[in-house]
């Protein structure tokens, strides 16, 4: 397998990621019933943004952040759902691509859901939670209590 090289490439990889999340029972319907999201004005968006993180092309200038804030305020997003995006943006990366930007595109991956869950919950880096690679199934769905905070499960 070849490496990401290229905008052509970052396209190939969001296409198929978009499509194991739209089929996703977990996080499907965030993306279906409760964003709504036209996938066919999504994608290009995706491709900036990747292109981006990736390339350095400073395609993507919009504020992820205040979208997902937006998200979780219709709809909480969980652990489990951060934890499920993460997973299958993986296997599609390592699905179709291999090499040192491949790894950057999973490891950046791992930093934005990493701050972006931390950023809809109101918590700040460094707060003493788990990385979400160090998340299992079970931490994914439960976050112990803090400061006498109630959790997922009470």
């Amino acid at each position: 397998m070849e490496d990401l090289a290229n905008r052509a490439d970052i396209e190939r990889l969001v296409v198929e990621f978009y499509g194991d999340a739209f089929a996703d029972p977990l996080i499907g319907p965030i993306f279906t019933d409760v964003a709504r999201m036209d996938l066919a004005a999504h994608l290009p968006v995706m491709c900036d943004f990747w292109e981006t993180v990736l390339f350095a092309a400073g395609r993507y200038r919009r504020n992820a952040l205040n979208v997902h804030l937006a998200l979780h305020a219709r709809r909480p997003l969980t652990g489990a759902d951060f934890e499920r995006w993460l997973s299958l943006w993986r296997a599609a990366v390592d699905r179709g691509f291999s090499g040192p930007v491949a790894d950057r595109a999973k490891l950046q991956a791992e930093r934005i859901a990493g701050s972006m869950r931390r950023r809809v919950e109101g918590r700040r880096a460094g707060d003493g939670t788990l990385p979400l690679r160090a998340l299992t199934p079970e931490t994914a769905r439960y976050d112990p209590p803090r400061d006498g905070a109630r959790t997922e499960r009470e």
